[in-house]
């Protein structure tokens, strides 16, 4: 069999991609308003374990995913505390944000389960089987057995592009990433915007964590999104900040990710493979991608009364 015609290749493509798009979508959001998020880890990483931790009180992975979420949230809100309220660095807060979150689920980890981890029966999210899908040459294998969370992100992806570019919402919080005195001088409330694109970064980073311990890996480990947050955020990049770019650009990152996996054992060395899409990361971030153009006004600092 071909290696790109390996339908395990797409199904891993399909796996690690999912969680990309979430967060990538979520830092979309943040910066569109004019607010850079990096912390998009922290709260991927606090999602996952608290999705598991109430997954196993309730018996019952919608109580974890709802959960996960909100705890997502509160490190949102406490992001646009630091960066909105107190004006405090973007990139700063952002990494102490994922430094907290690395340090309190480790601790939790070790309290609240010991050295045997996570319960291996954590109740996990529902898997929709499309058997049609079957008939579809290579990637309908992928698709036709999948997390519940993988068909949500198709109405999640049409409604941050219908949000973001045919609302009065979306216009406006694409005004303050471009030029907050102008919405300023119309009467709006820049820092409420911005908050308004955090708090959906953190729900959707929220479901990206959620989706990694109880919708894939059934259980919780140290550090277990291993720079995924970096990653969609580099996705947001390539991406230009738009829906599309973000999905094609995560599916570029996951495909990478999946063919170092699948290489192992070949002639090429499945460590150079791996260390790709980490790479274009750094390139990302770094600023070496041609024809992306980020919001005039993002990381910009706007101080007004409305928090």
């Amino acid at each position: 069999m071909s290696f790109f015609t390996n339908p395990e290749l797409w199904t891993l493509t399909v796996t690690i991609s999912v969680p990309l798009i979430y967060a990538a979508l979520g830092g979309m959001f943040s910066e569109r308003g004019g607010v850079i998020n990096i912390s998009m880890e922290g709260m991927m990483l606090t999602a996952a374990f608290v999705s598991v931790v109430f997954a196993n009180i309730g018996n019952n992975p919608w109580i974890g995913l709802i959960m996960g979420v909100l705890s997502s949230v509160v490190m949102a809100l406490l992001f646009a505390w630091a960066t909105l309220r107190l004006q405090a660095d973007q990139v700063v807060v952002g990494m102490a944000i994922n430094l907290l979150a690395l340090g309190i689920t480790g601790y939790l980890l070790d309290a609240f389960y010991g050295y045997n981890g996570t319960p291996t029966n954590t109740p996990s999210l529902p898997t929709i089987d499309i058997h049609w899908l079957l008939g579809i040459p290579v990637i309908g294998p992928a698709l036709a057995q999948e997390n519940v969370l993988t068909f949500l992100l198709i109405p999640v992806l049409f409604a941050a592009q219908y949000l973001l570019f045919y609302t009065p919402w979306g216009l406006r919080l694409r005004a303050m990433g471009e030029k907050p005195q102008a919405g300023r001088s119309a009467g709006l409330s820049v820092s409420r915007y911005r908050l308004s694109g955090i708090v959906l970064s953190g729900i959707l980073s929220g479901i990206a964590g959620a989706y990694l311990s109880i919708g894939v890996l059934n259980s919780f480990n140290v550090d277990m999104t291993a720079g995924r947050g970096y990653i969609a955020l580099a996705a947001m990049i390539f991406g230009n900040w738009r829906p599309k770019g973000v999905l094609l650009a995560a599916l570029m990152f996951g495909f990478l990710s999946a063919a170092s996996i699948q290489l192992q054992g070949t002639v090429i060395p499945s460590d150079i493979v791996l260390m790709v899409p980490y790479l274009l990361t750094v390139v990302a971030v770094g600023g070496f991608v041609g024809r992306t153009t980020p919001p005039a006004a993002d990381g910009i600092p706007y101080q007004d009364e409305s928090l």
